[in-house]
């Protein structure tokens, strides 16, 4: 399976993916490119979130919401 794939079946299975997710389980590194693709096909809502990293800074990242098809 490529990356893709990979991604497009974990967003069917668990509803959502992060880039921390995507790099830690699947080496892709570049989730914003493989969503862009799989919109053509999918609804995929993005969500941004908020963290704080080690240093006290603020760092928003983006997660990934499949929306299924009723």
């Amino acid at each position: 399976m490529n990356k893709h794939q990979l991604v497009k079946r974990h967003l069917q299975e668990f509803g959502s993916i992060t880039s921390w997710e995507a790099i830690d389980l699947y080496g892709a590194t570049r989730l914003s490119a493989i969503i862009f693709n799989l919109r053509k096909t999918m609804d995929i809502d993005t969500m941004m979130i908020e963290a704080t990293d080690r240093y006290g800074n603020t760092c928003p990242y983006a997660k990934y919401i499949y929306k299924e098809n009723d």
